[in-house]
């Protein structure tokens, strides 16, 4: 079953449409990376999924419950299974506040009980030991440390979904390999529905069980990781992944694209 679906979004920014009619599903413990250039829609779709922006048209179903089709008054409850984490880890965190309190921060929000044993076990699942950061500031933290930390306070309400919006843009090359094996290993320890968002064909193709493709605000091909890379179907795919073969020095076992790929400005979707 898909704890996580997407039916036939749209969002518009004025009138430009950011995304045209995508539909996607993510099931329990399953990890689905979305992938694309710069400026495909990627992002906005994670935000609207988490109810940061407003979509024009479409259903995002959580459990089965329409998230859209419910009363504004409901929508922040019916939420509660739903997380997200942002790319920035500077900006994402409160600085006057010590660690225990921001992953604290959504108990608060929706008034859940046994605080204290939520936020260190959410610390340990993120590999952060209660005992030595829960009393730390975010300055005291390095940028991978900060990420974690993001990610406790998402899983400290025990989500079935987890939207990961580019977690390891801003980190150093060394850690981003930890963060995402990290989400890997919580989709299939907790079960948990991981849509995460990337520009990195290589990682994606690492830790993902299937990839949707994005371009210009649409999805043009979707399936398991492997089939996507080795055998695509669509153009934009493939001038993605020969784009990225070239970027790591022609071996097609590590992809990644480098923004929007020039000759694929071209391919219609």
């Amino acid at each position: 079953m898909r704890v996580l679906e997407v039916q036939g979004l749209h969002v518009r920014y004025g009138k430009r449409a950011a995304v045209h009619d995508v539909s996607l599903g993510v099931a329990r413990g399953e990890l689905l990376s979305l992938v694309g250039g710069s400026g495909a829609g990627k992002s906005t779709i994670a935000h609207a999924v988490a109810g940061l922006v407003a979509p024009s048209g479409g259903a995002i179903l959580v459990n089965g419950v329409d998230l859209l089709a419910a009363p504004r008054r409901a929508q922040r409850a019916l939420r509660l299974p739903l997380q997200l984490i942002l790319q920035d880890p500077y900006s994402s965190l409160p600085n006057h506040l010590r660690v225990r309190s921001i992953v604290a921060e959504p108990l608060l929000v929706h008034r859940l009980g046994d605080r204290a044993r939520r936020v260190a076990a959410a610390l340990d699942a993120v590999g952060l030991p209660p005992r030595e950061f829960a009393e730390r500031y975010p300055h005291q933290l390095s940028g991978g440390q900060r990420q974690r930390v993001a990610l406790a306070r998402a899983l400290v309400t025990d989500p079935a979904v987890l939207i990961a919006d580019e977690p390891t843009a801003m980190l150093d090359a060394t850690l981003r390999a930890g963060m995402t094996d990290l989400l890997k290993r919580l989709a299939d320890e907790r079960g948990l529905a991981v849509l995460h968002i990337t520009h990195d064909l290589a990682m994606a193709r690492r830790i993902s069980d299937r990839i949707a493709v994005m371009h210009r605000g649409a999805i043009v091909e979707q399936g398991p990781a492997h089939q996507v890379l080795i055998a695509p179907e669509h153009p934009y795919t493939h001038a993605l992944i020969t784009a990225a073969t070239r970027h790591q020095g022609g071996n097609r076992d590590q992809v990644r694209p480098a923004g929007d790929v020039p000759a694929a400005r071209a391919i219609a979707s």
